[in-house]
């Protein structure tokens, strides 16, 4: 299991609904983040993986959120991301959105690693830097 990873987050205007709350979709963007994030502190740059003959990216296929309290403008939150285990194309990430140490958001993500139009098997080298097995 890996090492949890943290970036911090404003919230800004146009982060928020019509009553400065935070739009639920924000989040959507917010964890997108953070799961980028955990690749590149991991020594893996974006555009590597998606470049050349075996090019890969990832995709979300499921992803069940808990959204426990709201987020408001001007708002710094944290947000961690954990790989927890990896299965052939597929990785199991887990993560929460923060407000100081008040837990806003709890966030089950499954994603899809894939090229070339299908499915294909996350790398030994990412899945080692990730800390994961099979």
């Amino acid at each position: 299991m890996s090492r949890v990873h943290r970036i911090e987050v404003r919230v800004y205007y146009e982060d928020t609904d019509f009553s400065g709350v935070v739009y639920h979709a924000s989040y959507l963007r917010f964890m997108e983040r953070g799961r980028t994030e955990l690749i590149r502190a991991l020594g893996v740059e974006q555009r590597e993986l998606f470049d050349g003959e075996t090019a890969l990216g990832f995709a979300v296929r499921k992803m069940t959120i808990d959204f426990l309290r709201p987020a408001v403008m001007d708002d710094l939150l944290t947000i961690e991301t954990r790989s927890v285990e990896a299965r052939g194309a597929t990785m199991d990430v887990e993560q929460r959105v923060l407000r100081g140490e008040e837990v806003l958001i709890i966030a089950a993500v499954k994603v899809a690693c894939v090229g070339g139009g299908r499915a294909r098997r996350i790398p030994d080298g990412l899945r080692a830097r990730l800390m994961l097995d099979d």
